[in-house]
């Protein structure tokens, strides 16, 4: 099935951007950041469900927190863990309320991120004892799969920015980056892969990872994909390419019977576009 992301509207509260993409035909949409937040968001959530026969999923920064502020269930800060744990308890909380079968959720971080700064060139900071971020980070995995009962919770692999790495270097700032950082992370606990292809694009590039090697060896282990596209350097939310190295890469991929979310940030029309794309590829996958 293919979901897209409700951040591909651009209205700020989540009963606009759902009644905006239903109203073009989007009808199974998966909530994320970028809205604000305000009370009666579940209510008009479940009315929309019923009005447009809409399926949801919940991702991350889903419902949005009264105040902004990064999720980060590795920091050494008791403070914003806490935080953090609490904010993923509601996305699991509201999953259950809208009987929904999976969340998913970003890996740690080793340096704690200002929401002004997310998904931009970070400042120069302490980094955290990896190993020590990685067992707070299992440890809050653990206390949420407890809540989670039925519902399947996913861990999303992060980005590392060429950006970034000018500041950061070889000292590698976020979990779940690569291959290597999934099956070091497995050691530790059981988990499901959400894995955003744009955003491994961007890592390989920064670290010097054979990208298709990446790729193969990950998707594989995932059934629940997020899709866009970039130039490599930064994740910017295009729409995919057919010639791109991306959108290439999709065609020799097994795509099908795979939960897709596309993460469009171009307008809705790139968007279906790109969903048009996707479902034709996904058609002659399963007739081949």
């Amino acid at each position: 099935m293919i979901f897209v992301s409700s951040a591909c509207s651009n209205k700020k509260f989540i009963y606009d951007v759902v009644t905006d993409l239903a109203s073009h035909g989007f009808h199974n949409i998966e909530l994320s950041g970028g809205t604000q937040y305000y009370k009666n968001y579940e209510n008009d959530l479940i009315h929309l469900q019923d009005k447009y026969n809409l399926q949801y999923l919940i991702h991350n920064y889903f419902p949005p927190p009264e105040d902004d502020f990064v999720i980060n269930l590795a920091s050494s800060d008791d403070t914003i863990y806490q935080k953090s744990l609490d904010q993923l308890r509601r996305a699991v909380d509201l999953s259950h309320r809208l009987n929904l079968k999976k969340f998913g959720f970003h890996a740690g971080f080793l340096v704690d991120i200002a929401a002004k700064k997310i998904g931009k060139r970070l400042e120069t900071g302490t980094i955290s004892n990896r190993e020590k971020a990685m067992d707070r980070f299992c440890e809050g995995y653990m206390e949420l799969q407890k809540e989670a009962g039925n519902i399947e919770l996913y861990i999303e692999n992060n980005v590392y920015s060429a950006s970034n790495w000018d500041v950061f270097g070889e000292c590698k700032p976020f979990l779940l980056l690569c291959n290597e950082d999934f099956i070091e992370l497995q050691k530790r606990i059981s988990f499901k892969l959400l894995l955003d292809i744009a955003l491994l694009f961007v890592t390989s590039q920064t670290m010097d990872l054979n990208f298709n090697s990446e790729l193969q060896s990950l998707v594989g282990k995932s059934d629940y994909l997020h899709l866009s596209d970039n130039d490599g350097r930064h994740d910017l939310n295009r729409s995919i390419a057919p010639h791109s190295h991306i959108g290439q890469q999709l065609h020799c991929l097994q795509l099908v019977n795979k939960t897709i979310t596309l993460e469009i940030y171009q307008g809705l029309e790139a968007t279906r576009q790109s969903l048009m794309n996707l479902s034709t590829l996904l058609v002659e996958q399963k007739e081949t």
